[in-house]
């Protein structure tokens, strides 16, 4: 069997990914990265054989089946500042060199077929590559990035970016991210979601941001889960029915006031889940009811779901509600009595 014929089998494992923050994780790695700015220069620090000898593992069959190389290499942790040597493991599939010093990844570029890729926690300022024709799962997170740019894997389907400093989505193709699913932002500085334009994106987070509102995001007809905790949303525009296929949405610690922003979420048929702690909304008399009065198919609010007398009581009022509406029937004048 052939590189190829692996590669094609490969199921990335992306269970989890409807997760809450992880803020324990968040401030692990706030602290590493803290240490490394504030350390003076680093020393060079190549990646060499023996190095590589002690991160190499699993044993596959190359391309033709005549021979054997390592296709898994894990040298995280390092204090590696140059992994020029990565340009002759050109069979290596699953490569991790988390935290270490890096700040350029071009000798990736000649590893065809990778699979998987972790870089979190270097020293990088762009996850730019060429195109990787395998590459399925990538992770820059906690570096230094500032853009979104040169990432145009045709397979990728989960791209972590969180704790960098971008401000802006750009560069990002639906002509060439075909497959791209994941896509993780949270911890930059995005002060819009305009760029995102990926129709086959399901899972997006974009907690612990600079974002004011929801804007750009009418075509995102398979998200099924969208995280916008931490930032400094007001209002619940730009929510659109061509987002169909939305079940849970993440809204807390924002800034949302007034209940009645909820009613802009109506044309969302599947939404099943919201959260809206930390929104000076909820602490509205009746949070809860009025939230499935105006919302009739949502089924938890927060971390608790609905009972069955929360919906009867909601049904009733929007019942009311509706009747009240109506306009009363006009009397007919009585011919006969003029």
């Amino acid at each position: 069997m052939s590189d190829e014929d692996d590669l094609e089998d490969f199921e990335p494992d992306l269970d989890g990914l409807e997760r809450e923050d992880d803020e324990k994780e968040t401030e692990e790695w706030e602290d590493y990265r803290k240490e490394g700015e504030d350390s003076e220069e680093w020393m060079s620090t190549p990646l060499t054989e023996d190095v590589m000898k002690e991160g190499l593992s699993a044993l596959c069959k190359t391309g033709n089946g005549l021979a054997h190389a390592y296709v898994k290499l894990e040298v995280k942790d390092r204090d590696l500042t140059d992994i020029h040597l990565l340009r002759s493991y050109i069979h290596l599939r699953y490569v991790d060199v988390s935290k270490n010093h890096l700040t350029d990844l071009s000798p990736l570029n000649y590893l065809t077929h990778l699979l998987w890729l972790k870089a979190d926690g270097n020293r990088l300022r762009s996850a730019r590559l060429n195109e990787l024709p395998y590459l399925q799962i990538a992770s820059f997170a906690y570096n230094q990035i500032t853009d979104t740019e040169g990432i145009s894997h045709p397979r990728l389907a989960s791209l972590d970016l969180k704790g960098n400093h971008i401000h802006m989505v750009t560069g990002l193709d639906p002509q060439k991210l075909i497959s791209l699913h994941t896509l993780e932002l949270r911890g930059n500085q995005l002060n819009s979601t305009l760029g995102i334009n990926l129709p086959k994106l399901k899972n997006l987070f974009l907690a612990q941001n600079l974002l004011k509102k929801v804007e750009g995001l009418e075509n995102l007809s398979n998200l099924t889960t969208l995280h916008l905790r931490d930032n400094q949303i007001e209002t619940l525009s730009g929510f659109s029915k061509e987002m169909k296929s939305l079940q849970y949405l993440n809204l807390r610690g924002n800034m949302v006031a007034d209940l009645g922003e909820l009613a802009k979420l109506q044309n969302l048929p599947k939404l099943r889940a919201l959260v809206l702690l930390d929104n000076p909304c909820t602490d509205e008399n009746d949070y809860r009811r009025e939230a499935l009065v105006q919302l009739a198919h949502l089924e938890r609010l927060d971390k608790d779901f609905y009972e069955e007398e929360e919906r009867a009581e909601a049904d009733e009022i929007r019942q009311r509600v509706k009747e009240e509406a109506e306009p009363e029937p006009e009397l007919e004048l009585d011919q006969s009595s003029i």
